[in-house]
């Protein structure tokens, strides 16, 4: 255990150096202060001892299939594994399993029944702080409270569980599928999380993977607070209000993610610096809609980057959204290149008034409505791609001028401003666009990796 938890720290923070070479050595290794201990834990908690456990064989006992009531806490450090047909209920209150030993593992259960008061953080299975190195495999819980609450414990390993909330429930009545606070050293891998409110919440928790996981039918398919180093590869989001929801954090990487139906925004940058998002595919983002009302600002965004500088976003493919990429808010200083942005309605929202350049080292991205050639054949067009002229900033200020986007008094400003550039604002420029897409992952089956 702990050589496989050394080597997942050792690749962690290779990843992490190699996409974020840039961050100020001020910033790269702090840490938030230590958490200190939590109050004397529940006594009235049933202990797992006191179970019809069979033992297996060194440290593994099993729990034989039937039901289960009560509250109960796993406070030796053994491995449980359930029998099928083995169901933990928590009779509608508290957590209807706390883990409190270190070096325990719980594989194969079925937890339900838990209480849904979220204030008081009731879960499926609660890890306390002294649960270290604790791992959570191959269970199945559905519930109204959170699923799975891990509570400042270190190196948790998190992997192949089915969490499924109470769709009766409005969403933000629901608890997080998995919930980590104050976590460092987590592996979070090949989960399936629906009808929750937030798929995998992440806060305040440094250096964790976030792996594999398939999230659907909720709020925000990953959402992350106040956490830095982490790495995010390789998840599926599907009907999410935003698939990938990155806030108030740093050092993020962000790679192979997929993004199919989400709401509002595919992927959200919200005060994110010295961060690398690459290879990620966003498709199909939906206008926000809010009991049948159309949501101001929810257009359907491949990419939304909101007060986000020093980042680095190349080899993404945004498509088929109403807007592949809205940037706004401060957001400068970012490497955008190689990315590919197909069919959108409107590709770019730069909402600022400092020239950017959209390239790098002589490439810049592919967009599929870029008119200019290639005279050369290298593979770069030979005009530059400006996404936004004035028109776009009058149309954004009065919406309701898009009632005259196609009348001739239209086409005569967009003709003027074209005749004497002297009138242009600054903005986005491409300066090498891509005559090709760049080749990054296809669309993924229903279900599949």
């Amino acid at each position: 255990m702990n050589l496989r938890l050394t080597a997942f720290g050792v690749v962690l923070a290779c990843s992490v150096q190699a996409f974020a070479s840039d961050t100020p050595d001020s910033l790269s290794n702090l840490n938030l202060h230590k958490i200190q201990a939590p109050p004397n834990a529940d006594a009235t908690l049933q202990s797992v001892t006191t179970l019809p456990l069979e033992h297996l064989g060194d440290s593994r006992w099993r729990l034989p299939a039937g039901q289960y009531n009560g509250n109960f806490v796993l406070d030796v450090p053994i491995h449980l594994e359930c029998a099928d047909g083995a169901v933990l209920s928590g009779n509608g209150q508290k957590n209807t399993l706390n883990i409190r030993a270190a070096d325990a593992t719980l594989e194969n259960c079925r937890l339900e029944n838990w209480g849904k008061n979220l204030t008081v953080m009731n879960a499926g299975i609660f890890v306390e702080r002294t649960a270290e190195r604790a791992t959570i495999i191959g269970n199945s819980l559905q519930g109204q409270g959170f699923g799975v609450w891990v509570d400042a414990t270190p190196n948790i390993n998190v992997i192949s569980n089915k969490v499924q909330g109470d769709e009766s429930l409005r969403t933000q009545d629901r608890g997080n599928g998995l919930h980590f606070f104050a976590v460092r050293y987590a592996t979070i891998r090949d989960n399936e999380i629906w009808h929750v409110r937030d798929g995998i919440y992440i806060e305040a928790s440094n250096d964790n993977l976030i792996d594999q996981n398939r999230l659907r039918d909720l709020r925000y398919g990953i959402h992350y607070m106040f956490s830095n180093r982490n790495t995010i590869t390789n998840n599926d989001t599907r009907r999410t209000r935003t698939g990938y929801t990155l806030m108030q954090s740093r050092q993020l990487t962000v790679l192979n993610n997929y993004s199919d139906h989400d709401e509002n925004y595919g992927i959200l940058m919200n005060y994110i610096t010295y961060s690398t998002l690459q290879n990620n595919f966003v498709t199909a983002v939906q206008a926000g809609v809010g009991d049948g009302i159309h949501i101001s600002g929810g257009e359907g965004k491949g990419l939304f980057v909101y007060n986000s500088l020093f980042n680095t976003l190349s080899g993404n493919h945004f498509e088929n959204s109403a807007l592949g990429i809205h940037l706004t808010a401060g957001s400068e200083d970012n490497k955008i290149y190689d990315n590919s942005f197909v069919n959108n309605q409107q590709q770019v929202k730069y909402v600022a008034l400092r020239h950017q350049e959209w390239s790098h080292e002589g490439r810049g991205n592919f967009w599929s409505d870029y008119l200019g050639w290639d005279r050369d054949d290298n593979g770069i067009g030979d005009v530059p791609y400006e996404p936004n002229d004035n028109v776009d900033r009058l149309l954004w200020t009065y919406p309701q001028v898009r009632l005259l986007m196609h009348s001739p008094g239209i086409e005569v400003l967009r003709w003027v401003q074209r005749a004497f550039p002297v009138v242009k604002y600054p903005g986005v420029q491409d300066s090498y666009p891509l005559m090709r897409p760049v080749n990054v992952m296809q669309a993924r089956p229903e279900g599949s990796q």
